[in-house]
């Protein structure tokens, strides 16, 4: 299994833990997780990070206990494994926009078995760094359906739904 960083700075020679500029509320025991850590994102689901940094966004997947009709409302006979949204607003930059995905190293990064999320508590040097220029492109790659809404906020029932959802800079979302 692979392990990726995404950025927007092209020349980083190494990751140094740092802790998240916006602290989230975790579980008992898991506070450590806003401590200074280096994240990364399995192979698997990198395509959350194909984006600008600062794109809301909010991707969803089926898993084995998704129910048939939020199957069928939110997939229908779609053959992608993921639908991406994104608001409108922020569509020129994904088409535009260049990111850098850096591969690292497993070896001190820990699963935690939450949406291909990884972290090392030591600094790491990236194994290679690709520029990916086609964001589009590569989400179609990744079997994501791209799907452009005008607002973020009309889709907050999708959190209840049987699926997985994950946003990410949902605090850039149009109010």
């Amino acid at each position: 299994m692979r392990l990726f960083h995404f950025s927007e700075n092209p020349d980083i020679a190494t990751f140094a833990p740092r802790s998240v500029r916006i602290p989230a509320k975790r579980p008992p025991g898991r506070e450590w997780l806003n401590g200074p850590l280096v994240w990364a994102v399995d192979e698997r689901r990198q395509a959350m990070y194909l984006f600008p940094r600062d794109c809301p966004r909010i991707l969803i997947w089926p898993t084995a206990t998704t129910a048939d009709e939020d199957r069928d409302h939110w997939f229908g006979g779609r053959t992608s494994g993921v639908i991406a949204f994104v608001e409108r607003s922020w569509l020129d930059e994904i088409e535009t926009q260049s990111i850098y995905r850096y591969e690292l190293p497993r070896d001190s990064f820990e699963d935690l078995d939450d949406a291909g999320m990884w972290v090392s508590r030591s600094a790491v040097e990236p194994l290679r760094v690709d520029e990916l220029t086609a964001l589009p492109r590569e989400l179609r790659a990744q079997g994501v359906e791209l799907r452009v809404v005008d607002r973020l906020l009309s889709l907050r029932g999708v959190f209840e739904a049987s699926f997985h959802a994950s946003g990410i800079r949902l605090r850039n979302a149009r109010a």
